[in-house]
Order: structure tokens, then sequence, then C-alpha cells
């Protein structure tokens, strides 16, 4: 029976803590973005990329901006096709954490990998556990640095970690931790020829969505692991020995660094602690110029006809004045006198 060996340490503590401020702040706020499709996006392209380019992929971030937006880019198609499945992997997990699913099987697994390694590895490998030995290599100095269980024990050993994955038992552990666990395990057991990486980062995932802490979709992990590869091997290669003290409190960073990210984008729109107590709890949504004039006024304190060109070069006084008069009717800023050197204050 697969059972982690793990310390709950005070830096996973205070790790899981700020994930749970960070969660709380974009739950509740009052203030959110119209654009929240954007935001999406941006964290998918974040998640395509950087998700492959741990492994090697030498595409450019805008490249696979590019790729998803459906131009055409100079690149090997693997290269390419490694991109355009890692969004389809994820827009996967995003349905499967829309319709709750009750647990995560061998055969939601097996499906992960199928969509990432598509048009990759020939069909009679995608979605199939390998069937020989491998072993993990350090590319610069070709020294083995990890040898995966046997191919024999694979079936038996992914059964038991899907166990523990689907158990309910009263010492439920905390989703963020369950996240990493499984994003280690998975790694460790490389059940598949290729892909386990990007399988393990994307099951990690949606785990956290299952889980509620989804943060709107609009958090990418796999930018925090890509910004220091070395360290995100390091971590995994140390938790391989048996204990996963190090990597949890690696990954439970990782997810606070990132939320927190996140949280700050939404905070900055609601520094003002009575807009929910005005507006009872709804929320309110606005467009990128509106969010911007909101961030201005709480830095400045106002905002006058004259400050426009501070904000907006390209944008015309009349566009600025309309965004005004919505934030006005909305009953976020208010207008104090009636000539050009009237000002919009927050109310």
């Amino acid at each position: 029976m697969f059972i982690p060996t793990f310390t709950i340490t005070n830096k996973i503590l205070m790790n899981i803590a700020k994930i749970e401020a960070s969660e709380e702040v974009i739950k509740h706020s009052p203030l959110l973005p119209l654009w929240e499709k954007q935001f999406k996006e941006e964290a998918i392209v974040r998640a395509a990329y950087h998700g492959t380019h741990i492994e090697g992929n030498p595409l450019h971030k805008g490249d696979a901006k590019d790729i998803l937006e459906g131009r055409d880019v100079i690149g090997r198609p693997r290269d390419i096709e490694e991109i355009i499945n890692y969004r389809k992997v994820i827009e996967f997990i995003d349905d499967e954490a829309k319709r709750q699913i009750d647990k995560i099987s061998e055969l939601i697994i097996k499906k992960l990998h199928r969509i990432i390694v598509e048009k990759i590895l020939s069909p009679n490998l995608a979605g199939e556990y390998r069937r020989k030995q491998v072993i993990i290599r350090n590319s610069a100095t070709g020294e083995v640095t990890f040898r995966p269980p046997p191919a024999i024990e694979v079936p038996f050993l992914m059964r038991e970690f899907c166990y523990w994955l689907n158990r309910d038992d009263k010492e439920r552990i905390h989703p963020v931790l369950k996240a990493g666990i499984a994003h280690h395990e998975l790694v460790r057991i490389h059940p598949f020829l290729d892909g386990n990486g990007r399988v393990a980062r994307v099951l990690a995932t949606l785990i956290l969505f299952l889980g509620g802490y989804d943060i709107r979709r609009f958090f990418s992990l796999e930018e925090y692991y890509d910004k220091d590869a070395v360290l995100y091997y390091q971590n995994l290669q140390k938790a391989s020995a048996g204990d996963l003290s190090t990597w949890l409190e690696y990954f439970t960073q990782g997810a606070s660094i990132e939320f927190g990210k996140i949280k700050e984008k939404i905070l900055k729109l609601s520094k003002d602690v009575k807009l929910k107590e005005r507006f009872g709890g709804q929320q309110i949504y606005l467009t990128e110029r509106q969010m911007k004039i909101i961030e201005y006024i709480q830095e400045v304190g106002y905002l006058q006809n004259q400050m426009f060109s501070n904000l907006f070069t390209d944008i015309s006084e009349d566009t600025v004045l309309r965004d005004l008069q919505d934030l006005v009717k909305k009953g976020l800023i208010k207008k104090v006198g009636s000539t050009k050197a009237a000002r919009y204050v927050i109310v």
C-alpha cells in the first residue's frame, strides 16, 4: 500500500496559510476584471510554454502564444504539437473539474497521457504503461540520476497510487499537499515511456481544481518550476529517497507565490474594505481601463482631466470620460466639482 512519508514542517504550514489567505481574498473580492477570459488565456499560454520548456522545448513564449492563437510558427512539428497538446490537456482537466468528478482513476491518468503525447508518440504507446525499464540521465553529463521501478511493477504501483488518491478516510489530506504528493509519486513511478513530467504537473493541477483551489484558473505552477528547473529536479530527486518533506516545502512555496501574484492583482482593486459591505457581497466586473483608473485614483488620491494622458497615451479623452461615467454609475467613484478642474475620487 502506498503511504507517503513526510513531516508537516513550519515552512509547509506557513505556505499553506499564505495560499488560504490568497484564496480568501480572491473569492470574496468585490471587484473582479471583466477580462477574466484574458487572464485564463494568459495562464494557459504560460502553462503550455513553461510546462514544455522545462523539458527542453526550444520554442519561445511568443511562439507558444502564436501557436495557441492559430498563427504559423517555424519549428519542429513535435515542439509545436507539445504546445497544442498542453492546451488541450488543460481544457480537459478544466472540464473534468467543472463536472466535479468524484475520483481520479487510472483511466483518467491514461487519458491525460494520450492527450499530451498525441501525434508525438505512436498510438500504441499513448495512454499505455511502459513495458521496459527506463533510466533518467543528466542531459549535460550523461550521468544516471534516477532509475524508476521495473516495468513489471508499474501496473501494481499505479493501482496502489490511485487507491491512495481516492481514499476517503477521517484523515483526509489537505488538497495542496495531496497535489504535491501526487506530482512526485507519478514522476517516481514513471509509468509511461515519455511525457511523465507533463502528466504529473497536469495531474497536480487537476487535484487543486477538484480541491477548490482553482483561483479562477488564473495560475500556472509550471512557470515557478521552469524559473529554476535545476532546483525543481533536485527537489524531486531528493524526495525519491523516501522523505517528501523538502519537496512539499518547495511545492507549497510555489503555489503560495503563484496564488499570491493573483491576489495582488485583485487586491489592487479592493483596497477599500468597505466596498464589499457597500455592495452587499455583489461582485462588480470592470474593464482593463477601468481597473487602471481605479488603481491610479487609489495611488494618487484623485484623477483630473489633465491627468488622462498620464494613464492612457493612445486613448481619447471622450473614451476615458465614458469609463469614468460608468464607474460613477457603479458607485465606485464620484465627481467633485463641475469644471475641467473637477476631480474624480473614490466614494
